[in-house]
């Protein structure tokens, strides 16, 4: 069995990356997000003035929202977004995805910090429909949609659903905010704007990290008044740090040379999974993918499937990928994939090789 401490390892001596982010060196990472400011940057005091007060204009520009903040976290910026709609129309229950972070990861923060009551909606493995939210019978304070949803594949409602569900919360005056941590590969499915996604919705949460590549850190976009409250309900939070414009700067890069190239990056997710399907251990989810992020379900053993990628990577120093969970269905696991810019060196074909030296008998 591979030990995590060998997994890691052998991640850390591969040369090229199918999944996964190349890992960098502290130096490095503080070197690039410098390189992104402008000479003439000033620093924030306690997330105020400088930098940071310019980031916010253009991601509040980008998403076409009025304001946005500046969060340390998405888990921060989620549950302050989800109080601030649910104290605003005097209810205390959200609705989200049974796969939603806030349920998943958060070990029911938005419970013991806020008081609020979750109502999940639909079922685990598909999307949210409309349907499902008609079946709600709860005072709903505030609606959370996820766009894609990680958990089932990066899937995404299609645009004319997407409208009936908001339309829907907007009747019965609910609130309605956006998980976009990965708004950025939303996007050309659709064929939309950042903005047209987002003005959907009253709030939207975006990652500096994920798709970005910065340090860490959200931002937090919306009306004027909303994002306001949301300002107070960081410093309650103690996130108002003395400076907050280093999760800025690294996510700069990702801004300029990243979001560019989002239909890029699915045009080869779909052509890997073009090859991929061909084998017959593995099913593509979603087929094809609707966004960059798409996971594979591997039939065989687990720590087989495990062991042989850990020799790819020794023996050929290519990365596949970070996880391999496992699924509903016995003897079938589930890796996810991010193709970003690495995995442009990884042709159709070649993942094809790699791939059916890790599920052939």
């Amino acid at each position: 069995m591979v030990s995590e401490g060998e997994w890691r390892a052998a991640m850390s001596r591969c040369e090229r990356w199918l999944d996964h982010r190349p890992p960098a060196s502290a130096a490095a990472m503080l070197q690039a997000a410098a390189a992104a400011l402008p000479p003439d940057a000033q620093g924030d005091r306690y997330g105020e003035g400088g930098f940071v007060e310019t980031f916010e204009r253009r991601m509040a520009e980008l998403l076409g929202k009025p304001a946005a903040v500046l969060m340390p976290s998405g888990t921060m910026a989620q549950q302050i977004a989800l109080r601030v709609h649910c104290d605003r129309r005097g209810r205390d229950t959200v609705a989200f995805h049974p796969t939603c972070h806030l349920e998943l990861h958060e070990q029911g923060a938005h419970v013991h910090l806020h008081n609020l009551k979750a109502e999940l909606v639909g079922h685990r493995d598909e999307l949210i429909a409309l349907d499902d939210l008609e079946a709600l019978r709860a005072p709903i304070g505030a609606l959370l949609i996820e766009l894609p949803q990680r958990e089932i594949g990066g899937r995404l409602p299609e645009w004319e659903d997407l409208v009936a569900q908001i339309q829907w919360a907007r009747d019965r005056d609910i609130a309605t905010h956006l998980d976009g941590a990965r708004i950025w590969e939303s996007a050309p499915y659709y064929d939309r704007s950042h903005a047209e996604i987002a003005a959907l919705f009253d709030t939207v949460y975006v990652s500096l990290y994920k798709a970005l590549g910065g340090f860490a850190g959200s931002v937090l976009a919306g009306p004027e008044d909303c994002i306001a409250e949301c300002r107070v309900w960081r410093h309650r939070h103690g996130g108002t740090l003395w400076n907050l414009f280093p999760f800025a700067a690294s996510a700069q890069r990702g801004l300029d040379e990243r979001v560019p190239q989002m239909p890029r990056f699915l045009g080869h997710a779909r052509a890997l999974a073009g090859g991929l399907r061909e084998l017959p251990a593995v099913d593509v989810v979603p087929d094809p993918p609707q966004t960059p992020l798409f996971h594979l379900h591997v039939r065989g053993d687990v720590e087989v499937i495990r062991e042989r990628a850990f020799h790819v990577a020794q023996e050929r120093r290519v990365w596949l990928f970070d996880t391999l969970a496992p699924s509903v269905v016995p003897h079938v696991s589930k890796i996810e994939l991010s193709i970003g810019e690495p995995a442009l060196e990884i042709s159709p074909e070649e993942a094809v090789e790699l791939f059916q030296l890790l599920v052939t008998d």
